[in-house]
């Protein structure tokens, strides 16, 4: 007999049908009545597919006594509640690496839309200002210091990316890593140090408000903070506070604390760029993380090693 497995989201359609192809899969947000859903099948579900924007509470990580493994589409593992997970013994999969280019160049773009105005300068040509002269001067790229806050897989693929446009790279994280960057412990001490501050950490408790207003303070009137990781790491009330008193110079975000609500004052703001959660969003990236999904969960019901656990 098949087992049973909770989708709180879809992976791509060939990987969906691929799931169901071996599972018997229960699509909890196509149920009229998802609680009803829960209750009548709780004691069947042995597995949950989940996505960045899904929670997997403690409450129903509870309401499955035969859970086994929660297998999440995506990086970051801040929506599931790992100590309740831990304490059950349930196994908990994500999609590292196959993500990592294409989230690195969503940094890139972020970096680039920002200082050379790209979303406005298209904007300029679209409404005819073009045709009453040049529109303000952006600001160079190249020979600018980019601070990264986390030098994981995904920093490592950014820092990479700005080398290819001249920058110099720092970097800052809880310990120093194996790489050919300045480390600097103190964040804002970096964030003073650098041009464009780009954030690829981890998201979660540990890493929440790490950016706050005396870190943009740090950055400067003519700084740039790009957030690629989660919304939660930079304080939003103090970016706002900063952005609309020009204590940085621009922001270029793909995320947010309150997803998909984006702070309305933002709209009007013409020295940020907003993205709707784009980091790993092409067909190629997310068909490889939702196969990497099924891998996963076809290995734990074998028996075979998993493909990437979380450590626990």
């Amino acid at each position: 007999m098949a087992q049973t497995i909770l989708a709180l989201g879809s992976l791509m359609p060939k990987e969906m049908e691929a799931l169901e192809s071996h599972f018997s899969v229960i699509r909890l947000w196509k149920e009229k009545d998802p609680e009803a859903a829960l209750q009548k099948y709780k004691n069947e579900i042995t597995g949950i597919v989940s996505t960045w924007e899904t929670p997997v509470s403690e409450r129903l990580i509870a309401a499955l006594p035969n859970l086994e493994i929660i297998g999440q589409c995506a990086v970051g593992i801040d929506n599931i509640d790992l100590k309740a997970a831990k304490a059950r013994g349930i196994i908990v999969t994500n999609t590292p690496g196959v993500l990592t280019d294409d989230t690195a160049d969503i940094a890139l773009a972020l970096i680039l839309a920002t200082a050379r105005r790209i979303v406005e300068a298209d904007m300029y040509v679209r409404v005819g200002k073009w045709l009453n002269g040049d529109m303000p001067l952006g600001t160079s790229v190249s020979g600018k210091t980019a601070g990264i806050i986390g030098m994981g897989r995904i920093g490592r693929a950014i820092a990479k990316r700005c080398e290819a446009f001249n920058m110099k790279i720092i970097y800052n994280s809880p310990h120093k890593k194996d790489v050919p960057y300045e480390y600097y412990k103190d964040l804002k001490v970096m964030a003073a140090a650098c041009d464009f501050l780009v954030v690829a950490c981890s998201g979660g408790a540990p890493t929440q408000n790490l950016v706050d207003y005396k870190v943009l303070e740090s950055l400067g009137p003519k700084g740039i903070v790009v957030n690629i990781a989660r919304g939660s790491v930079i304080n939003e009330n103090d970016l706002l506070i900063a952005l609309r008193n020009k204590v940085i110079g621009g922001a270029g975000l793909d995320v947010y604390t309150k997803e998909p609500h984006v702070p309305e004052a933002m709209f009007s703001m013409d020295n940020v760029v907003l993205l709707p959660h784009v980091g790993s969003a092409t067909h190629e990236t997310r068909s490889k993380m939702s196969q990497l999904v099924v891998d996963n969960l076809l290995a734990h019901f074998s028996g075979q090693p998993l493909k990437t656990p979380v450590a626990a």
